[in-house]
């Protein structure tokens, strides 16, 4: 093993960050109530992406979710833990079922987003009208061939 660089894969929510970033901005952004309501009625991501709708025709802006993310805990030692593997040369790397945006805005408010090599999520995008749009990481109409995993991001197969 000696040259072979340690790679070290981490979940995000619950995980790196002390919360549920999606949890986090429906709560702390007033859509708790919604939420409840269309919870039984859609797949998370596309709830999610409803919910970044909702924010948006009221008139909600991306830089104002971003502030909300900035607020997410994450115990100092998950960020020196963090500091000191990469410094030791260790290949870090989030797979989460959390969304790109949510991910990266907290890394980088941290100062950690430096530190991984690879972030697999769900993409996001920012359409012309300024609404955070987000996706899933798999066609959820075609089967990905593992039945341990939501649909939209398989960290198994």
């Amino acid at each position: 093993m000696v040259g072979e660089k340690m790679v070290i894969v981490f979940d995000f929510d619950r995980t790196l960050i002390d919360d549920d970033s999606d949890r986090w901005v429906v709560e702390n952004m007033g859509l708790t109530h919604l939420f409840n309501q269309l919870r039984p009625t859609l797949p998370w991501n596309a709830l999610m992406d409803r919910m970044m709708e909702e924010l948006h025709s009221q008139g909600k802006t991306v830089e104002q979710i971003a502030e909300c993310l900035k607020d997410v805990p994450l115990h100092p030692k998950t960020i020196s833990a963090i500091q000191s593997a990469h410094d030791l040369g260790c290949d870090l790397k989030v797979v989460s079922d959390a969304n790109q945006f949510y991910i990266e805005t907290i890394l980088k408010h941290h100062g950690l987003y430096r530190c991984f090599s690879e972030v697999i999520t769900n993409p996001t995008s920012v359409d012309g009208e300024g609404r955070l749009k987000i996706f899933p990481y798999h066609d959820m109409t075609s089967f990905h061939g593992c039945n341990l995993c939501p649909p939209n991001l398989c960290k198994f197969a």
